[in-house]
């Protein structure tokens, strides 16, 4: 049978890596090319963008070693049994195709990942071999995410840390119940036990980097992973205390969220349908609250419905406003910053504006309206010098005044 051409193999490849969302750069420098020059495009097979904090959209190139497998997960199209066409890169390869797209300023890194192949040690080594090939024989100084595999030896997972920005162990599904049935070749302990690991390294890192000025560097991203969301029976409340706990333990820079996608020749365990995109939208703004606006885990599973998963036709900080009305309205010219961090419809920069606006002036509802996208979903929840919601944070229809059209939501969906 005759060889695939690089491209073909590149098309297949690429296509395979698109279901894993734990591709985001943030957390490292932006690197110049090396050659210097390029056209400047950022469009291509394998190419997918990611945002830094700053709102800088990165370019990647974003790709699969190999979607051969040993392992039978039934929720991943490249299992064992599934019935795709298979392809596979050589290190070098993968090195190749990164420095030529790199060059030509197609990209600014590399997300690697990979279906297992021969064991978990082979294919880790092969996962490290690319990315010190890229380092050390051609001094590439773009960014690198590697995806590790929990089931390495862990001397493996920590060469990976020497050479990628970030590193990635998914913990695949909410539950090890939801594990247990459906990744029959995953153990949860093994997978936490990988992130532990991590963690240390990154910790002792860090201290190193302090101590000596020539330390060597290790996953200065940090580490991330993902979830599949409705892949199983996991409720929201129990994917929310999850990614809380993974945060706590864990350190980690991230926890994404992928909705399940039904996949060609599916398994009869899994679901007929996938799960309403704008699941996936509610979960990564709960995700948010918890991270930046100080909202405890147990606060935002106060915001699910009666069946433990969130509202699809609000997102989650409203909901917990509507359900805690006593706590407003908040006073823009008087309140805490925590206390205007629970307002529907202010975000982080808009508390941070009006608190200092109001260091020089009595705020006015024109004012808060100027620092805000709607505020109409605000004013409910606050009072000013010249506004004050009589009967209006009371109101039974309040939701339904506030909700996104349905036009909205489905246009979200598509």
């Amino acid at each position: 049978m005759a060889q695939k051409s690089l491209i073909d193999r590149l098309a297949i490849l690429a296509d395979a890596a698109k279901y894993d969302a734990s591709c985001a750069s943030s957390g490292t420098a932006k690197k110049n090319s090396l050659g210097g020059k390029g056209i400047g495009s950022t469009e291509g097979m394998g190419i997918c963008h990611a945002y830094a904090p700053d709102g800088r959209c990165i370019s990647l190139l974003k790709v699969l070693l190999t979607n051969h497998c040993i392992f039978d997960c039934h929720y991943c199209i490249n299992r064992k049994s599934s019935n795709v066409e298979r392809a596979r890169f050589t290190p070098q390869e993968i090195a190749d195709l990164t420095l030529s797209f790199y060059r030509r300023n197609y990209i600014e890194g590399l997300f690697l990942s990979s279906g297992i192949v021969k064991s978990s040690n082979h294919t880790m080594e092969q996962l490290v071999e690319c990315a010190r090939i890229l380092r050390q024989e051609y001094d590439f100084r773009g960014y690198i995410h590697l995806k590790t595999i929990p089931e390495a030896d862990p001397e493996l997972v920590h060469q990976a840390g020497l050479h990628a920005d970030r590193v990635s162990i998914n913990v695949e599904l909410p539950t090890d119940s939801g594990l247990t049935r459906l990744a029959p070749d995953k153990d949860a302990r093994q997978i936490e036990g990988a992130m532990g690991g991590m963690k240390m390294a990154i910790r002792q890192a860090k201290d190193e980097t302090k101590r000596f000025r020539h330390a060597p560097r290790f996953a200065p991203a940090g580490q991330s992973t993902q979830m599949i969301v409705g892949a199983d029976a996991a409720s929201d409340a129990d994917i929310v205390g999850k990614a809380s706990r993974l945060y706590d333990t864990f350190r980690l820079r991230r926890v994404y969220y992928s909705a399940f996608s039904p996949i060609p020749d599916a398994s009869a365990v899994l679901p007929l349908k996938r799960p309403p995109l704008i699941r996936e939208h509610r979960l990564y703004q709960s995700d948010w609250l918890m991270r930046f606006y100080g909202y405890a885990p147990g606060e935002v599973m106060q915001a699910t419905e009666a069946d433990g998963n969130l509202p699809l036709d609000i997102d989650p900080k409203l909901a917990w406003a509507l359900k805690f009305r006593e706590r407003f309205p908040v006073d823009v010219n008087r309140a805490t910053r925590e206390e205007l961090l629970r307002v529907p419809g202010l975000g982080v920069k808009a508390v941070g504006q009006i608190i200092a606006s109001r260091r020089h002036r009595t705020l006015r509802l024109d004012d808060v309206a100027r620092l805000t996208v709607s505020i109409t979903k605000v004013r409910p929840f606050i009072c000013a010098l010249d506004w004050r919601p009589v009967m209006l944070t009371d109101r039974a229809d309040l939701r339904a005044l506030l909700a996104p059209k349905r036009e909205q939501l489905e246009l979200f969906a598509a």
